[in-house]
């Protein structure tokens, strides 16, 4: 007769763990009940300027200012990095100096600058430095308004960080994919938008959909050129009715809104991206077998016995 030996398996147990969880949601039961049960928070006015048409109007102003500023930082930015990893002496150190000169001065600062630049120059003249050729000249004070101040210096300050990353995702592919890229014959636009582009977007994306968030939370500097974005409007409203906390909580929630949608959107790039280096994958592998197959069928050749 044999005897059969029962296992009995037991789950491990975390007991730290659950201590943590329930001290976390005690403090949250706390935090919760302080904000919504405190009448000082006057949820009643925010629920009334929340959706109101000139909050409204700043938080358009908002998502224009990051759509455009993400646009040409990227395209500036992409040109600076590739300037950065260039083989000419000239274009990497002018590209270095450019993003050594932005990361290093304030938003705040830039802005003020670029608002008072018709103090320091009444015109703005396209031509040939050092001659008297010239196309076109334009009044300063009537190039550079509010939104176009405040559409520059975004620019010109998330085009330094947004190069560095580009460099950085460049910099992590592998340098026998150059040289595999290099090998087949293909040119340098085709290398870099075909083959490195794609392997270095997984770095790239991460760090620079966090830079895209920062830029939406950056816009709210622009206050000081006077321009209704959100974070000024805000402003104006609680200096007029002394509604400085429930005002700035409007601010609050939609600026959580657009950091929200933007890290969904960065979640869905991600997961399709993945999604198609999966595919792909799969399907370099299928075509790799099908030519190690019909390589096995070709090389076999026919035995034939002789008879003697």
């Amino acid at each position: 007769m044999n005897n059969v030996e029962t296992i009995k398996v037991v789950p491990a147990r975390y007991p730290l763990r659950t201590v943590g969880a329930v001290v976390a949601l005690f403090v949250l039961a706390i935090v919760v009940q302080s904000v919504a049960f405190n009448p000082r928070w006057e949820w009643a006015v925010f629920a009334r300027w929340c959706f109101d048409p000139v909050i409204l109007e700043g938080v358009g102003q908002t998502l224009l200012l990051t759509l455009i500023g993400t646009a040409l930082s990227v395209v500036i930015g992409g040109m600076l990095a590739l300037a950065r990893l260039s083989s000419s002496w000239l274009l990497s150190s002018l590209a270095w100096g450019y993003i050594w000169l932005f990361r290093s001065l304030p938003l705040i600062v830039v802005l003020i600058i670029l608002y008072n630049f018709s103090y320091l120059y009444d015109t703005l003249s396209l031509g040939v430095p050092f001659t008297t050729i010239s196309w076109g000249s334009f009044e300063t004070i009537n190039v550079l308004g509010q939104f176009s101040t405040a559409v520059i210096g975004l620019t010109l300050v998330q085009s330094a960080y947004t190069a560095e990353i580009i460099r950085g995702g460049f910099l992590g592919v592998d340098h026998g994919q150059y040289e595999a890229a290099a090998a087949l014959g293909l040119p340098a636009s085709r290398r870099t938008l075909r083959i490195i582009l794609p392997q270095a977007l997984r770095t790239i994306l991460p760090a620079g959909f966090n830079e895209i968030i920062s830029l939406a939370k950056g816009t709210s500097m622009v206050y000081v050129l006077a321009m209704p974005e959100l974070f000024y409007t805000i402003q104006m409203i609680y200096n007029r009715t002394q509604e400085v906390i429930p005002l700035l909580m409007v601010g609050a929630v939609w600026y959580l809104v657009i950091t929200t949608v933007l890290s969904a959107i960065q979640h869905l790039v991600e997961r399709a991206l993945a999604r198609s280096e999966r595919r792909s994958a799969v399907n370099q592998s299928r075509a790799s077998s099908r030519t190690r197959s019909v390589t096995t069928q070709t090389t076999q050749e026919p035995v034939h016995a002789s008879l003697s």
